[in-house]
């Protein structure tokens, strides 16, 4: 599946984006740059 991952807040999120990346990846999973070629979005967000 082409996935999306939008990290917003601070740095720790963008790490944090960048391993859950490498596990998608992992899994079969491409990550691509935009929405519109992908089939699924992930947004990484603090809260």
């Amino acid at each position: 599946m082409k996935l999306f991952l939008l990290s917003l807040g601070c740095s720790k999120n963008q790490v944090d984006s960048e391993v859950i990346a490498g596990i998608l990846e992992r899994g079969g999973h491409r990550m691509v740059a935009s929405t519109v070629e992908a089939n699924g979005a992930i947004l990484n967000t603090f809260g």
